[in-house]
Formats: structure tokens, C-alpha cells, sequence
């Protein structure tokens, strides 16, 4: 791309992209019957696992909830209108965040050693962590959702703790949200778009 044509388009991905990712893309809640792969799940994280976290912990992890009884289980434990959500959804994933992601950091992180066994009596600290990448990461995640052709319904809706107790009593994994996924029907919503902020309502520059 020449620096002329960069001056004139601002970005750097073409239109038909920023349409895919972010223009055209709902928070969707209607469904084609079109299956979700294995590997377009797979395809999604080999994206979303590539965005920066602190220190590279990657804490986000990922319960997919694909058969009709794992469905009825996390239906349970899901408020209002977002019961049926997740019975629609072709696979729903519950978006979680793992305290002892500091297992891993002796591979994720070796230009630090010895922080595994530093952050090991910190549980606070770790918790802290892992919440604030894991939601990082999540944001990362949804947009590679549609970069696989696919789209997502984040929902926040829900009895963590019983989804915690229900799925993550061993792993000690904590909840964060569920993001159903699949092929949109039409633009996925009944409702239209919501405005956005201009970005002068939203930044200072100093």
C-alpha cells in the first residue's frame, strides 16, 4: 500500500473486512440452523489468542455448550429472556477466567523467571488478573468470531456463581459472561443499530 493511498484511507484492513468485524456486525439473538465447527471455533481462538494480555497470561478459558442436556444445565442458571437465548443458539460458550492461569508462565512468560512461584501465594492478586485480561481477551475473542464467519451474542445475564458451581467446582474457574454463537439470520436483531459516541464525546487530548 503506498503512503498515498494510506493518507487517503485511514485504515488498514480493507472495507469489506471493517464491514465483517465491526460495520455490519450485531449483537445477535436470531440464528440460521447452520452448524458451528469445531474448527471454526478453532480458527476464532488461534486470532483472539494473539492479543496482548499482561505479561501473557492468557487467563480467558472457554466451556462450549453444545449438546441439548449441557444447554438445559446452563439454562438454569440464566435470568429472563436469556434462558431462551441460549436454547436457540446453535453453541453457546461460557466465557470464564482462570485464577491459576500463573501455571502456565513458566512457558507463556519465560523472559520472567520465578514469577510463577511469586504469584502463587498472591490470590487476590491473581483473581484481579485474571478478571481484567480474561474481559480483555473476551473482546478479542468475539471480534475473531467474525472474522470465522460467525456471529455473537454476549450476555451478562446470569447467576455466575451458579454457573461456577455447576460447570467450574474443580477447575476453580470464575464466569464472566456467555456469548452465544452461530450464523446470524439476516442482521441477527429485531431491533435496529443504537447510536455510538463520536470520538470527541468520548476522548481529551492533552
Amino acid at each position: 500500500m503506498t503512503d498515498t493511498l494510506l493518507e487517503t484511507a485511514p485504515l488498514a484492513v480493507d472495507e469489506a473486512s471493517a464491514d465483517r468485524l465491526f460495520r455490519h456486525a450485531r449483537s445477535t439473538s436470531q440464528w440460521t440452523g447452520a452448524e458451528v465447527t469445531d474448527a471454526q471455533l478453532q480458527a476464532a481462538w488461534d486470532l483472539a489468542k494473539l492479543g496482548p494480555t499482561a505479561m501473557n497470561t492468557l487467563p480467558l478459558r472457554l466451556l462450549v455448550v453444545r449438546s441439548p442436556e449441557a444447554k438445559q444445565r446452563l439454562v438454569e442458571h440464566m435470568g429472563g429472556g436469556n434462558k431462551a437465548k441460549v436454547e436457540a443458539a446453535p453453541v453457546s460458550l461460557v466465557l470464564a477466567a482462570d485464577p491459576a492461569f500463573h501455571e502456565h508462565l513458566d512457558e507463556l512468560f519465560p523472559v520472567y523467571p520465578g514469577i510463577r512461584e511469586q504469584l502463587a501465594p498472591a490470590a487476590e492478586v491473581r483473581e484481579q488478573m485474571a478478571r481484567k485480561n480474561a474481559l480483555l481477551q473476551a473482546g478479542y475473542l468475539i471480534v475473531a468470531l467474525r472474522a470465522a464467519g460467525l456471529a455473537a451474542g454476549p450476555m451478562d445475564g446470569m447467576d455466575a456463581d451458579g454457573i461456577d458451581r455447576e460447570f467450574f467446582a474443580e477447575s476453580g474457574w470464575r464466569s464472566l459472561m456467555v456469548v452465544n454463537v452461530g450464523e446470524a439470520d439476516g442482521e441477527g436483531s429485531p431491533h435496529p443499530r443504537g447510536p455510538r459516541l463520536d470520538l470527541e464525546q468520548v476522548s481529551r487530548t492533552l
